[in-house]
């Protein structure tokens, strides 16, 4: 069934809220376009992630804050429409205060997200593994998660701290709780660099449900969906990872291209012709038009 023909689809918060509480950990691959969320897809993935740092490093720009709203609406119009999954929806900082974030919610659950995590950092924002980050108040952040809360249908609200860094676990945990009381659904730890780190704030936390970023060459031991689980962690993002394969391969064709001036040599390498149609479903759209076109008949006095 293609996009185009409606569905009476459960919505996507409400789907991803199950998910969200179901048994085992749910696995987020980030997904940075329509194909990427196909493919993961494809592999069985239920839900997936469409990171910020995914979207601004695919326009050529740093994570740093600087994309709007509406850009960020056309990357999740993109991959829902693609997947049809529910997907959680990286929110930097609400882009702005109260009000902001509620026209972010509407806006990102119009477009058909299923969850949004937001940051208590202050702009420019950066990724979460860097250094010398900058954090909003702690009353600031939770005014945020009440109005997204506030504006909500169905989206499943995320709050991220990346207060591990400045203020340690104890003042991480004491802003989480700030948090749940003020709307979250559940709490985002950013870059937490131990093991230990983990499990002393699922500890301190028993009733969150918790996210765990699991993303490369960042300050997080490299650990499992299983190992995440089995510290009580609800939810596992990668968030950068599909970009980052896909970019190296980019490379390694456009350097091989500019070496030898032909492509034949990659071959081996490509997703073939017949592999691409049948994983967007040209056949089905090509049914679809064929039937449209059946239905259009002549009138009787013609």
């Amino acid at each position: 069934m293609t996009y185009l023909v409606p569905t009476d689809e459960i919505p996507a918060g409400r789907r991803f809220r199950e998910l969200m509480n179901g048994p085992g950990i749910l696995r987020l691959p980030g997904t940075h376009n329509g194909m990427a969320a196909l493919q993961a897809r494809a592999a069985g993935f239920k839900a997936v992630y469409l990171s910020g740092a995914a979207m601004t490093a695919q326009m050529g720009l740093p994570d740093l804050g600087i994309i709007t709203v509406d850009q960020v609406a056309f990357f999740i119009r993109q991959v829902v429409r693609a997947a049809g999954l529910p997907v959680l929806v990286d929110g930097d900082t609400g882009y702005g205060e109260a009000l902001n974030v509620m026209h972010m919610v509407r806006v990102f659950e119009g477009a058909g997200a299923g969850a949004v995590h937001l940051e208590d950092q202050i702009l420019p924002k950066k990724c979460g593994h860097l250094n010398d980050k900058k954090l909003a108040s702690a009353q600031d952040m939770a005014a945020k998660v009440a109005a997204a809360a506030k504006a909500r249908r169905d989206l499943v609200i995320i709050a991220r701290t990346d207060a591990a860094a400045s203020e340690g676990i104890d003042g991480a945990v004491a802003r989480a709780r700030m948090y749940m009381d003020a709307g979250a659904d559940a709490i985002f730890p950013e870059a937490l660099t131990t093991i230990d780190m983990f499990k002393a704030f699922r500890d301190a936390l028993p009733d969150a449900p918790l996210l765990a970023n699991m993303t490369e060459f960042g300050r997080t031991p490299y650990l499992t969906a299983q190992e995440f689980q089995d510290m009580g962690y609800q939810m596992v993002i990668w968030p950068v990872t599909s970009l980052r394969v896909a970019n190296k391969a980019q490379e390694k064709l456009f350097a091989y291209l500019a070496e030898h001036g032909e492509t034949k040599g990659l071959l081996d390498q490509m997703q073939t012709r017949a592999e691409l149609y049948d994983l967007i479903g040209l056949a089905d759209y090509e049914a679809l038009d064929a039937g449209i076109v059946a239905t259009v008949l002549p009138t009787s006095d013609g």
